[in-house]
């Protein structure tokens, strides 16, 4: 009776392992739903904080689409002028949200800085989720010569008439403002998506 008993443990236990619940807060998730609330659409932006190391965003036009949402994915593509480089992706995981920066290539190809980012530390809010660096990224900015980049932390805030996208370290703090209340023509696909 014992070993059946025990087995019955051990599937459990495995099946758990398998298959995690997911941990995100109740606050992490309002803040998704905020979000994907506005899937689908696209929104124009404003640099509102930076220097002269933001100089790429200068004088561009800024989109950010909704582009792809399901109930644990956000994809949103942020273009800089002719630049679809860039793809923010919002998930779920069992341990909070994550944020990760998806950088292709004209080609599509991955960039060799790409799917760096963080996870939430903290419950945040329904409004506010920062993601600190996290491991990968550290090791990748460190890779690629970019020992700068080693303390970031990433904040998204969404409010019902603004979403703001904010990287802060020491001496860097950069911030665009996008405007919820006026929808813009949809942007090209970002490069290496269908």
């Amino acid at each position: 009776m014992k070993t059946i008993k025990y087995s019955h443990i051990a599937i459990l236990a495995a099946a758990s392992l398998t298959a995690p619940a997911m941990a995100t807060t109740v606050e992490q998730n309002a803040f998704f739903d905020n979000l994907a609330a506005h899937c689908g659409k696209a929104f124009e932006g404003t640099v509102t904080a930076g220097n002269t190391a933001d100089s790429a965003f200068s004088g561009k036009k800024l989109v950010m689409h909704i582009r792809e949402c399901s109930d644990t994915v956000l994809k949103v593509p942020f273009h800089v002028g002719e630049d679809h480089s860039r793809t923010w992706v919002i998930t779920k995981t069992p341990y909070g949200l994550h944020l990760a920066h998806d950088h292709r290539h004209k080609d599509g190809t991955e960039d060799k800085v790409t799917m760096y980012g963080g996870m939430t530390a903290d419950m945040g809010s329904d409004t506010e989720q920062s993601f600190p660096v996290d491991a990968y990224s550290i090791n990748n900015f460190r890779e690629n010569g970019l020992d700068v980049s080693v303390t970031n932390v990433w904040h998204m805030y969404v409010k019902p008439q603004e979403f703001t996208y904010r990287l802060t370290r020491e001496n860097r703090d950069f911030r665009v403002d996008f405007d919820l209340t006026k929808p813009v023509a949809l942007p090209p696909v970002p490069w290496g998506h269908n």
